[in-house]
């Protein structure tokens, strides 16, 4: 699924969760799972109690519960986890390409001034003359910083750039991030 902007649409958490892996495949004969991490902190599944699955992880009724058993780490991004009840590899392969989500009290604690990329999305930039260029409708993840892709009516798509210089200050409470565009990055500017 792409935006108007032909970028990739992010896939939400339902409010209160993060999803932090997705289902890749059964592994063996006795119910376990290998599933692929979707998290910067892979290290967080050997801790995992209590996961939950669903399809569609945007939507909180869809997600049901599972007590984990047991995580290991298998290969690079993949882990294999066995879940109480899932006990055959038939049980397990009904669960491919399901998403992992822990709810957010489960998620690794963040830094006072930290955020995750999922609450950025839907934020409106203002500028720091008072200006109103939209709302944020995806992150995309670069190799050197992370950029905000920016929809409004003024100047359509803009591109703001994770950077210390020109993202003043985030207020999720509040629902607005607070910009300083470098010369250039707004039309005429």
């Amino acid at each position: 699924m792409s935006s108007e902007s032909g970028y990739p649409t992010p896939l939400l958490p339902a409010q209160g969760y993060l999803t932090v892996a997705r289902v890749a495949r059964a592994h063996g004969v006795r119910g376990a799972l290998r599933v692929q991490a979707l998290t910067s902190t892979p290290q967080r599944m050997h801790a995992l109690t209590t996961i939950y699955l669903s399809h569609t992880p945007d939507r909180a009724e869809t997600l049901q519960a599972y007590t984990v058993a047991r995580a290991q780490h298998d290969k690079g991004d993949y882990w294999l986890i066995f879940l109480e009840g899932v006990e055959s590899r038939e049980v397990a392969e009904r669960l491919r390409g399901q998403y992992i989500l822990v709810t957010l009290q489960d998620g690794v604690p963040l830094a006072e001034d930290e955020i995750y990329l999922f609450q950025v999305i839907g934020l409106t930039v203002i500028t720091d003359s008072g200006l109103v260029l939209g709302r944020v409708v995806n992150v995309i993840e670069t190799g050197a910083n992370d950029v905000y892709v920016v929809q409004g009516e003024l100047y359509g798509e803009v591109l703001i750039p994770a950077i210390e210089s020109v993202v003043r200050q985030i207020d999720v409470e509040k629902g607005v991030m607070y910009i300083t565009p470098l010369l250039g990055l707004l039309p005429n500017s």
